[in-house]
């Protein structure tokens, strides 16, 4: 029976040109391609979005920072020991994928034109260079010398055009220590950006032992660590994990905790994806109910002579419904194809720029990601035959003594 309500389904549309079901079986598919398209795009530059600032945000401070309880400004920090047992506890911890080591300092950096504040961020030759090595625009990172502290320093481009500084330059910069204030004097070794401008207006990168010598520190004193984790969707379980380990006089801090506005908002950016979804669905559910029930009232005459041979209603139904759900797989294909196109070409050319001052990036990003086309394929197909259930249940009314005697 199967074969024979498939075999009846694959010719059921008629090729008269006065037809009505023809170009509404087209509008229909062209209307659940263009919101398959439109729902994948939303979701993938949506999600794209959300992954790059969190990931520009975790890359200056990471995941989870575990710092000193009685913690103090950025010219007085408390300092705590690199070497304490809850380190090697913190690296072997499930989930955890690096420990760096870091100590911050607040200070200014003095050109001849210009004063700038700034936040000197000190790393050592162990630190996962991967977010800034990434975000590098001129230049290189700087290197560590065994013996002494490296004087070189990286700085972002929003600052480097501010104070008008290239590769290979000299800058002085001042540090308050007290009442009173030390200078260092650094090179310029090479300038990264990520588009972030509370970050970019003030922080430098460079030796951690310069903040060590800064502060009067011992070589294993440290500001605190920044743990990096696997997965930022485990953020709170590994949270749990590394409090265990913590001793009393330790505090950690997630950077959801230390960006709470931005993540707040991000998190709000999924209600539109929401929205988004909705509204596409519902025009792919009106597209196809509208064919259907224009094919159905087409057919009803061939209805009532199928119904006169022997078939029922839930025959005919599946008919219908294999015929759809026909309709509906090249909507969805023809939506993931388009998709998947622009998206790649977005992806690899970045024709779609953004003003990076507004929106902390300077092309549109697109995660393409094969669970986001096969979740709103799937659901689009299911929430589309759920709906034609409906449409379909027309059929039970229509009497084959009527429909043939009125033929």
């Amino acid at each position: 029976m199967a074969s024979f309500e498939r075999y009846i389904a694959q010719r059921f549309l008629p090729k008269d040109k006065n037809s009505y079901s023809g170009p509404m079986v087209n509008i229909a598919t062209y209307s659940i391609a263009l919101g398959v398209l439109v729902m994948v795009l939303a979701v993938c530059i949506l999600r794209g979005f959300q992954g790059e600032i969190r990931q520009k945000v975790v890359g200056f401070g990471s995941h989870i920072v575990v710092s000193s309880y009685a913690m103090g400004n950025l010219n007085e920090e408390t300092p705590i020991a690199n070497d304490r047992p809850e380190v090697e506890r913190l690296r072997h911890t499930p989930g955890v994928k690096h420990v760096n080591f870091f100590a911050n300092k607040g200070g200014m950096i003095k050109t001849e034109e210009q004063i700038q504040g700034i936040i000197f961020k000190g790393v050592d030759a162990g630190y996962d260079s991967t977010f800034f090595a990434s975000n590098l625009v001129k230049g290189r990172l700087v290197h560590f010398d065994n013996d002494a502290a490296a004087n070189e320093i990286i700085v972002s481009r929003t600052l480097a055009n501010m104070l008008h500084l290239g590769v290979g330059d000299k800058v002085r910069t001042y540090f308050w220590q007290g009442e009173t204030y030390r200078a260092r004097a650094f090179e310029v070794c090479g300038i990264y950006s990520t588009d972030l401008k509370d970050f970019d207006e003030h922080y430098i990168v460079g030796d951690l032992r310069q903040v060590q010598k800064l502060n009067g520190w011992d070589s294993n004193q440290v500001a605190g660590y920044e743990v990096l984790v696997d997965d930022f969707k485990q953020l709170d379980r590994i949270k749990d994990a590394v409090l265990a380990q913590m001793n009393y006089d330790l505090t950690l801090t997630t950077v959801v905790e230390q960006n709470e506005a931005l993540f707040s908002w991000l998190n709000l950016l999924d209600s539109n994806i929401v929205l988004i979804i909705t509204i596409m669905m519902l025009v792919c559910l009106v597209a196809i109910i509208s064919a259907l029930l224009i094919m159905i009232f087409e057919k009803t005459s061939t209805i009532g002579l199928l119904k006169a041979m022997g078939s029922t209603n839930q025959n005919i139904r599946r008919i219908f419904l294999i015929k759809s759900s026909g309709i509906i797989a090249k909507g969805i294909a023809l939506g993931d194809i388009v998709a998947l196109a622009l998206g790649w070409v977005q992806q690899h050319f970045h024709l779609v720029k953004l003003d990076s001052e507004s929106y902390m990036m300077d092309t549109v990003p697109v995660d393409m990601n094969v669970w986001i086309f096969v979740a709103i394929s799937a659901g689009t197909l299911a929430v589309c035959l759920v709906a034609l259930m409906m449409p379909t249940a027309y059929i039970s009314h229509i009497q084959p003594a009527k429909t043939i005697k009125f033929d």
